[in-house]
């Protein structure tokens, strides 16, 4: 999910209610790919596996959704698309109850917003392993993850930066109170009441800010302000978000753990992980090469681009050499 998908996952449940009792679920298209293995899937493993694979509705995870679904087409597979559902908690549902098999989902959102802990774990592996043990008794089973973590952050452009130098939130603190005009901050409402957000964040370097110095607007609008204009010199960023490179923002460095982690990691049904316990040798290598880096790249293609997630999953899972167009 990462944060920015909190707000959706109530909304997500209304709409899992409605999709269950029409089509929903049911719902679906074939993954018709001509694709071949490259360094994953060799001897087919999936010959005659029939499974679907799913994702939340933002780019970034129906990216992931379809590289899943495409690794499983080159190991043999018949695979059923069904990413792209509303919210959060849909797309988890439909993995807890097996109506789809696997989807990559982010440890901060498993052990905060699924499990139920209020205080994430600061070291990532550690996070990732609490989930995964934690989560075994819902009969879903996680991989290993990813360094790709989609996460809070604030950020500065480049050009206001060349005057500050700023590098890590320490910074920002040291200079809020040097010269406390100078700080502005542009974030969403959410964000500036959450204590996962910009009151836990002040209290964690101990800022305090004026409310005149915080503006609140919508996400979208914030990495222009902070890009382009003199009205937020900081702005509330989501780490791989690809209008970071789009708009030469640097991200500065959450020095001392405040936020939350979020690294994505794949999730699977375990009935089906019992029967085709392979899987995790097809995904793992995958997850070692997706970065935050990465993450930003990719979904620059489809949210500064406009490219389909479908064509930019497979052009960099061919780019990587782990499958083949057929």
């Amino acid at each position: 999910m990462g944060p920015r998908k909190v707000r959706a996952a109530l909304a997500g449940a209304v709409l899992l209610v409605l999709a269950l009792s029409g089509c929903g679920l049911k719902s679906g298209s074939p993954m018709v790919d001509d694709v071949e293995p490259g360094s994953v899937g060799r001897g087919k493993p999936l010959h005659g596996a029939s499974l679907t694979v799913t994702s939340k509705n933002f780019s970034e995870n129906i990216i992931l959704g379809q590289m899943i679904g495409l690794v499983f087409k080159a190991a043999g597979a018949e695979v059923l698309d069904r990413t792209n559902l509303p919210g959060s908690i849909s797309a988890r549902e439909a993995i807890v109850k097996g109506d789809a098999d696997a989807m990559y989902e982010y440890t901060g959102t498993g052990w905060i917003t699924y499990l139920g802990h209020a205080k994430p774990i600061p070291d990532p592996i550690e996070q990732w392993k609490a989930v995964r043990d934690q989560d075994r008794a819902t009969g879903v089973t996680w991989l290993t993850p990813s360094t790709l973590n989609n996460t809070y952050a604030l950020a500065i452009s480049r050009k206001n930066n060349a005057k500050y130098h700023l590098k890590t939130l320490s910074d920002v603190a040291a200079l809020a109170k040097k010269d406390p005009s100078a700080v502005t901050i542009c974030v969403e409402n959410e964000f500036a009441s959450r204590d996962d957000g910009l009151p836990g964040m002040e209290k964690a370097y101990g800022m305090s800010l004026p409310a005149s110095s915080i503006k609140k607007m919508d996400a979208g609008i914030i990495y222009t302000q902070v890009s382009k204009s003199g009205s937020c010199l900081l702005g509330e960023v989501f780490t791989t978000d690809g209008r970071i490179k789009a708009m030469n923002l640097d991200v500065l460095v959450d020095n001392k753990h405040f936020f939350p982690n979020y690294n994505a990691a794949p999730v699977i049904h375990t009935k089906t992980f019992e029967k085709y316990p392979r899987i995790a040798a097809l995904l793992d290598p995958v997850s070692k090469k997706l970065t935050t880096e990465v993450a930003q790249v990719l979904n620059a293609k489809v949210d500064v681009d406009g490219q389909d997630p479908h064509e930019v999953a497979k052009d960099w899972l061919i780019q990587e050499g782990f499958i083949k167009q057929g």
